[in-house]
């Protein structure tokens, strides 16, 4: 049941912003330019030396990332990911693309561990990142790296995702009213940004540092990059509100 303010936002976003009935579809479209950007974070030299070594995609949904890899020459892609759901469409696009033999797809890694764990466009949406950084840490080898590329961050114009109708319109209203907004044109039930396809646990960029520093892991190398359109007013005080993607390598301390 909203309150009267929540009433209020709600029907304000339902008479401005009508949406369109949609179904939900967690399909990784967002993935588009993976190799691209996977590339301009590790190198030239690095791309190439990966394609014969044990890669890890975390939280891989549907295989869009690691059928990417296998299509740019990765020899040993394995995806992971908790919902068994998505793992058997991933399984069976790889058959369809070709690279079943470079791509396996499963919720764990028992017996093997990774030369570098991959984790695109996933931070953002981790209900328990830590647990998460202490899983990646499990599966990998000593020496081993994990690259970690995420965003729109929770205070980007855009860092609602869907509940952002409107550049920072889900710092405006309340959860309760996005959510409520949101349920007349998506069909998955949501309460709250959590609850949404795939969740949303509304990551900052200072969140995320902090998480790390509470990890088996130490950053390398880092860089939030910034909005193309205001890169001249992005530093570190506005940081939060200005970058567009946050890119880094994370190494066992």
């Amino acid at each position: 049941m909203l309150d009267l303010c929540d009433a209020v936002s709600y029907h304000f976003l339902r008479r401005c912003f009508p949406g369109k009935r949609q179904v939900s579809n967690s399909r990784g479209a967002h993935l588009t330019g993976y190799p691209e950007r996977l590339k301009n974070i590790i190198g030239d030299r690095r791309w190439q030396s990966l394609k014969s070594q044990m890669v890890v995609d975390f939280g891989c949904g549907h295989g869009d990332g690691a059928i990417h890899l296998a299509s740019e020459g990765f020899t040993n892609v394995a995806g992971i990911d908790i919902r068994e759901c998505v793992l058997d469409d991933a399984r069976q696009r790889a058959v369809e693309a070709g690279f079943a033999d470079r791509c396996h797809f499963a919720t764990s890694l028992p017996e093997t561990r990774a030369d570098v764990v991959i984790s695109m466009d996933a931070f953002e949406h981790f209900a328990d990142p830590a647990g998460v950084l202490q899983s990646m840490s499990n599966l990998l080898d000593p020496g081993g790296q994990v690259i970690v590329s995420f965003g729109p961050t929770w205070y980007h114009p855009r860092g609602g995702h869907l509940f952002a109708p409107f550049p920072w319109a889900h710092l405006v209203f309340s959860e309760s009213a996005l959510c409520q907004w949101r349920r007349d044109f998506r069909d998955d039930g949501a309460m709250r940004f959590a609850e949404v396809d795939g969740g949303l646990n509304q990551m900052t960029i200072a969140r995320f540092e902090r998480i790390v520093e509470d990890s088996p892991f130490k950053v390398e190398w880092m860089i939030a990059r910034p909005i193309d359109a205001v890169r001249w007013l992005h530093h570190r005080w506005t940081r939060e509100f200005l970058t567009s993607i946050v890119d880094c390598v994370l190494v066992k301390r």
